[in-house]
């Protein structure tokens, strides 16, 4: 038996989708907020959204020099698009009756009041790993 043997793939933890209701505006038949069903997203795949939300910025009084910055917001929209399982954002006939045409116009359509969407925004960062108050804190420094 290997040394590694705890370490193995097959003794993971598989991580389980979870329910949100993210609004209170899209509803069932009594009146009770439906529930988007979440997945986990890979190391893999958070990296790669985050690299699709990196610009180059000039650095200041240093001529031909430039640093990333991540888009923030940008990132966390993918972020929340890539963990949705239900409802579909891909689907066409859905983008439709929203007149959208993306999976991240979608979600800023069917989720447009600002304070649910941060809330929803909190829950995937949460469910994705991620300690949302030291976000709250840097946030927070900031104003």
């Amino acid at each position: 038996m290997s040394k590694f043997s705890k370490f193995m793939k097959s003794n993971k933890i598989e991580k389980k989708n979870e329910m949100y209701a993210p609004t209170k505006s899209l509803c069932d038949e009594n009146g009770k907020p439906l529930e988007w069903e979440f997945r986990h997203i890979t190391s893999k795949k958070n990296e790669t959204l985050r690299d699709e939300c990196m610009i180059e910025v000039p650095v200041t009084g240093k001529p031909n020099m430039f640093r990333p910055k991540l888009q923030t917001g940008k990132y966390v929209k993918k972020m929340i698009t890539a963990s949705v399982v239900v409802p579909d954002l891909l689907d066409a006939e859905l983008q439709d009756s929203y007149g959208v045409k993306t999976p991240e116009e979608l979600l800023l359509a069917m989720v447009d009041d600002p304070g649910e969407y941060n809330d929803l925004a909190a829950f995937v960062q949460r469910f994705q790993g991620f300690d949302v108050s030291f976000n709250d804190k840097v946030e927070e420094a900031k104003n």
